[in-house]
């Protein structure tokens, strides 16, 4: 059997550091060596530094337990024993740019979960059955940054998740302007109730960088490399409110659209769920078999009955229905901190494994 890749985690105490934790146990590729964090973790162990904030609803997987913490900023002695690392930083935008780019210089690749980079114009921003292509301007950033193996790629934000992929598999038939509301989980904001209590029974109209990243983010998943950099696509338009809601996962979006093409509901929900990509013919570890379903009941998608589908790496859509103003309006639904956080990431990983960008040192 092929040697697991060594995997480090970039601020691996935090809520999506735990996820990739989480998520990567006993998985057929990766294997988690190296766990580092904030000078105040250095030197404990895993168990130890996490103490009662383990958020996650599994237990700690053994085999990190007794892991020592290492100084994140010890770039060179983190890189040292692994083969990339998936980044999942709480700093400042300005921090977590620098720290990312010094750990690629080290020939390290950083699968980075933070929004810092996501407009570097040369960094891949991938989700996997949408814009794999992206990945293709790595050669380009390598050059820039001086590296032959090292480089940075990122994720979207995890607020586009449910609608993206929709609109993505709609595009034959032109959607041109889009009003989103979204209602997103407080783990989206790395929190439980037991850390946000003034959240339960609560609604909050305001999520801070997120309306910005929501209208703005599809277009460059839709965007073209040009001239080594991606450049964004000029639609279509999209409008959005960010809502917090008294839920711990799961985002959901009720999403109106309008069409240049007359469409039925029954073409829009044959493009929904035939609706795949690279992952699913690869057959990758993380990939969902079925990447959107469609639910016909009139009360579904439901946090509570359908975040976890495929493994919280599917996406749920539901009440697809026509519209007295837009042309369709529809309900969609993603895990906030598995699809739309860590499990983007390594499937992003995988596929980069798949395509030789990631291999052992």
């Amino acid at each position: 059997m092929e040697q697991k890749l060594k995997v480090g985690i970039l601020g691996a105490t935090g809520m999506v550091g735990q996820r990739f934790i989480a998520l990567l146990e006993n998985h057929p590729w990766f294997e988690v060596v190296t766990v580092a964090a904030s000078p105040r973790s250095e030197g404990k162990s895993y168990q130890e530094a996490v103490g009662s904030r383990w958020k996650m609803t599994t237990p700690m997987p053994e085999a990190v337990k007794d892991l020592i913490v290492m100084n994140v900023n010890d770039v060179e002695k983190v890189a040292s024993g692994v083969d990339f690392v998936f980044s999942a930083v709480d700093m400042t935008k300005e921090e977590i740019r620098a720290i990312e780019e010094a750990y690629a210089k080290t020939e390290t690749p950083v699968v980075s979960n933070n929004s810092a980079h996501r407009w570097t114009p040369d960094v891949p921003m991938v989700v996997p059955e949408i814009n794999p292509e992206h990945f293709d301007v790595i050669p380009f950033q390598r050059e820039r940054l001086g590296t032959k193996r090292g480089f940075i790629a990122v994720k979207p934000n995890c607020s586009i998740q449910s609608y993206a992929p929709v609109l993505t598999a709609w595009k034959e038939f032109e959607p041109y302007e889009i009003v989103a509301t979204t209602y997103q989980a407080i783990s989206g904001a790395g929190k439980t109730f037991k850390d946000w209590p003034e959240m339960e029974g609560n609604i909050i109209p305001y999520i801070g960088g997120e309306e910005e990243k929501s209208e703005q983010e599809p277009l460059r998943l839709w965007g073209k490399m040009e001239d080594g950099i991606i450049q964004k696509a000029m639609g279509p338009k999209i409008t959005c409110q960010c809502i917090r809601v008294p839920v711990l996962d799961g985002h959901t979006a009720a999403v109106f659209v309008k069409f240049k093409k007359t469409v039925t509901k029954a073409q829009l929900i044959e493009k929904l769920i035939n609706f795949k990509g690279i992952p699913q013919e690869l057959n990758l570890p993380s990939a969902p078999k079925q990447f959107i379903q469609y639910l016909e009941e009139e009360n579904r998608p439901q946090v509570a009955l359908d975040v976890n589908y495929e493994n919280g790496m599917g996406i749920s859509i539901g009440r697809l229905r026509e519209d007295s103003v837009y042309d369709w309006k529809f309900v969609g639904l993603s895990h906030n901190t598995v699809r739309g956080a860590a499990g983007g990431a390594i499937l992003c990983a995988e596929l980069l494994k798949a395509k030789g960008y990631i291999k052992s040192k």
